[in-house]
């Protein structure tokens, strides 16, 4: 039965590196357990958060759900209130903490390299706050739109999102604090949930991914300073990925030790690999999928980071003050706050990173940045659906409604809305269960939805 779905090489190979028992284990685990549902909720907009099955390594906000939902219909999954995530990756929240000694400095600089789709993104971000700035890159295009619409959705708006290859990032030398790189890999952690992984895996193209990784990993190592830090990750099991990988990094680059703390009955299998510290998750170990985690410091002195690099073309123009003062009553009170113009739209930026997001945005190809607010005409302003979602909207800056599921539901689908003898007249931000869900229009008798076209679901119940 495991020869029939699983690839005898792969079978054999797990048997050499973990011995018979434990692959023996292995293999049932991802012919015959069930994959468990998890999700990871916005601190920054849930408070507080929902009872039930925590996830151990990310126990503020993971959850265990006992049954999976339809998250597509689900309105606080479209508000961002949550993501759906698998258990495991969430471990490198707990990486990032514990490599940054147990707080998130300000002023720090995290470089996602391999982002899409955004799990691992958004974790980052809602770690970092407004303490610093998340730079989240996809090489590939349309994933990186994936990845950009998931970021508006969770709504901070401490993330850039870029679409370069990794070598780009040679103009930022030395500028990161942190570099994490979800590198693409065999998947082999994902064959109890997906087919296709089973299908395409063969020894071939784990030596392929192999030589891929390394050539992001050289390149993410130049954008990172010295005593920063690296977390390298996979979704697949074997040593020539993982160990193999981390221990060429530790004999070209000088690295030193980072240690974590990671409790034994989190079931999380540690190892080593030169001066790396390394962690598997096993499915038939932990509650999750399979997961590969290491972290190392780059050596040199602590603060070594370089000088911001020669400016190029900047995609900014300025927020004259009528447009400003309109503009200032959608945001929340209080919020420091930088404002920038990019093309037709108005964009919001965190005062203080707002020197490190300009810099990012005249260097890279940039597709999305902190939170697009929306558009100025004269002393009239058109919200944009992402100031809604945001954590600076000033949800009492126009009229109010709380909605019916069916009706956020046809929100979503940009239907006509059954609740709109109760909108006032104009522009509304439409609440479900007092999140905001976006911005409608009512014009007489007829709604006008503000949600982009490109984020209609079709989905029906």
């Amino acid at each position: 039965m495991m020869d029939s779905v699983l690839h005898k090489e792969f079978v054999a190979q797990m048997s050499a590196e973990l011995g018979d028992h434990e692959a023996a284990l292995l293999v049932d685990a991802l012919m015959c357990a069930p994959q468990p549902t998890s999700v990871r909720y916005n601190p920054h907009k849930v408070s507080p958060l929902p009872e039930g099955e925590v996830v151990p390594w990310c126990a503020s906000e993971g959850r265990y759900l006992p049954t999976r939902p339809s998250f597509t219909l689900d309105p606080h999954f479209q508000a961002g209130r949550y993501y759906v995530q698998e258990a495991a990756s969430m471990f490198v929240g707990h990486l990032l903490v514990e490599a940054l000694g147990g707080e998130v400095p300000r002023g720090v600089r995290v470089l996602d390299m391999c982002a899409a789709p955004g799990g691992k993104t958004t974790l980052y971000s809602a770690l970092v706050g407004d303490r610093g700035v998340v730079v989240a890159n996809e090489v590939i295009r349309t994933r990186a739109l994936t990845l950009a619409d998931n970021v508006m959705r969770w709504g901070v708006g401490n993330t850039v999102v870029t679409s370069n290859d990794p070598s780009h990032f040679g103009s930022l030398e030395g500028w990161f604090d942190v570099v994490a790189v979800d590198a693409p890999c065999s998947g082999e952690g994902m064959f109890r949930k997906s087919e296709e992984a089973r299908r395409e895996w063969s020894p071939d193209n784990v030596r392929l991914c192999a030589a891929r990784q390394r050539r992001i990993v050289a390149d993410a190592w130049k954008a990172l300073r010295p005593g920063g830090v690296l977390l390298y990750s996979t979704c697949t099991f074997n040593r020539t990925e993982n160990e193999e990988n981390m221990a060429w990094l530790t004999e070209e680059f000088e690295c030193e030790h980072i240690g974590v703390e990671c409790p034994e009955e989190w079931g999380i299998v540690r190892t080593r690999a030169g001066v790396a510290e390394c962690f598997h998750f096993y499915p038939h170990r932990t509650s999750g999928e399979g997961l590969f985690a290491a972290v190392v410091r780059k050596a040199g002195e602590g603060g070594g980071r370089s000088r911001s690099p020669k400016a190029r073309k900047s995609p900014f123009g300025q927020v004259d003050r009528q447009a400003a003062a309109v503009v200032g009553r959608y945001l929340a009170a209080g919020a420091d706050l930088h404002l920038a113009t990019i093309g037709e739209s108005l964009y919001a930026y965190l005062a203080a990173h707002w020197d490190d997001v300009r810099t990012v945005c005249e260097q890279m190809s940039v597709l999305y940045s902190g939170v697009r607010v929306g558009e100025v005409f004269g002393k009239k302003f058109k919200p944009d659906h992402a100031l809604a979602l945001s954590t600076i909207v000033n949800p009492t800056a126009t009229p109010t409604t709380e909605v019916s599921l069916d009706d956020a539901l046809h929100y979503f689908r940009r239907e006509e809305l059954g609740c709109v003898g109760e909108l006032a007249e104009g522009v509304n931000l439409l609440l479900f269960e007092g999140a905001p869900i976006g911005y409608t229009k009512r014009i007489g008798g007829r709604t006008n939805s503000l949600m982009p076209k490109e984020l209609r679901i079709f989905q029906q119940q």
